[in-house]
């Protein structure tokens, strides 16, 4: 049996499943009930038909049962609304929808917080504060322990930035448009292979030199955030300065389909990718604002470049600041080449604040 599902990856359940030690069905009313336990509290979920999850759980163990194949066999998962290509790929991969996640709801621009009918999405780890987004309940629902992996969009961070905030690690994928694919975990084995998932390739293990920023030229990043960011980097650096222009007004420009000139950030980028094989910065500039917005800070600022430019980009936890919010450090690769990203997940993962964290009670 599994022992404790709400501490186990993705790649742990379907590996039991695979083996018979657990029935795909038993692993997602494990999920069902820590769906009951925990989401009460933090409101990650939009919808969850529970009689619709034990049957595709069913039809899972039962290709499994044929001989198929699955590398992610019975593994729970949520899925962003909306999102279409991560969620597809990891249910042909075995996966089990157990519903779909929060997103912002109608108000203001920049409400960077999920909704649901029962009120709005909490952070794990602190209640009071907002868990990002726009893919809010994907990154609460991994970091309270209710499912392992989740989908999410990214299109100025909205995978990225919840995850830093909720200390899960976060993906986004190549894209040649503004919203790229991807996903949320807790699991550096889970993250391998959900992007092998999604590209529908083996991704060789490499070992990356990379260039670090606290601003990439133009964020206000706090110190704090730098200093936590940056001491959590375990991989070599070589100095290459890494000096952009604010993309803030260009992305504006091209959600409102604008003509937008981001040329000259791409000449620099490829000249520190000439030298170096990845982008070291914070994820976010500041710390989760709380329910009632962000104010005048973009916490958008050090990743909305790279919906820009199209560059492969995730978060990985780092730490926490002084108030016991989870930090993120940003890991960007050249474009094609997610491989290089996951050099920096040995230290991608946190305990769950679903059961130890400082908001559980």
């Amino acid at each position: 049996m599994l022992a404790d599902y709400t501490a186990a990856s993705g790649l742990a359940i379907a590996r039991m499943v695979t083996s018979g030690q657990v029935s795909a069905v038993e692993v997602a009313r494990m999920a069902l009930g820590a769906l009951r336990a925990v989401d009460g509290r933090i409101n990650a979920f939009q919808r969850v038909d529970a009689d619709q999850v034990v049957e595709h759980a069913r039809a899972v163990d039962q290709r499994v049962s044929a001989g198929e194949v699955l590398p992610l066999a019975g593994v729970p998962i949520g899925v962003k609304v909306g999102e279409r290509r991560a969620g597809k790929a990891l249910v042909a991969a075995g996966c089990v929808v157990l519903g779909s996640t929060s997103v912002p709801g109608p108000g203001p621009a920049w409400r960077t917080w999920g909704r649901t009918d029962r009120g709005l999405t909490k952070n794990p780890w602190h209640a009071d504060r907002s868990p990002g987004g726009s893919s809010a309940g994907s990154a609460a629902a991994v970091a309270a322990g209710i499912v392992p992996i989740t989908t999410g969009a990214d299109g100025a961070g909205s995978i990225r930035i919840p995850a830093a905030w909720c200390g899960t690690t976060g993906v986004k994928v190549t894209s040649d448009t503004l919203v790229a694919p991807g996903f949320l975990t807790r699991s550096a084995a889970d993250t391998k292979v959900c992007l092998e998932v999604l590209l529908g390739r083996d991704l060789e293990p490499t070992a990356p030199t990379a260039a670090w920023s606290d601003t990439l030229g133009f964020a206000d990043t706090d110190p704090e955030q730098a200093a936590i960011a940056r001491a959590a980097v375990r991989l070599p650096l070589i100095d290459v300065p890494v000096d952009l222009l604010d993309p803030e007004r260009a992305w504006f420009d091209h959600r409102a389909g604008r003509p937008v000139d981001i040329a000259e950030n791409r000449r620099r980028l490829a000249v520190v990718f000439d030298q170096a094989d990845l982008v070291l910065t914070p994820t976010t500039p500041n710390p989760p604002h709380g329910h009632d917005g962000p104010g005048a800070r973009m916490s958008t600022a050090l990743t909305w470049l790279f919906n820009l430019t199209g560059h492969p980009a995730a978060s990985v936890p780092a730490g926490f600041d002084a108030d016991g919010c989870p930090v993120g450090l940003q890991v960007v690769a050249r474009r094609n080449r997610e491989q290089d990203l996951l050099a920096a997940l040995p230290f991608g993962g946190s305990h769950n604040p679903g059961t130890t964290g400082r908001d559980s009670a």
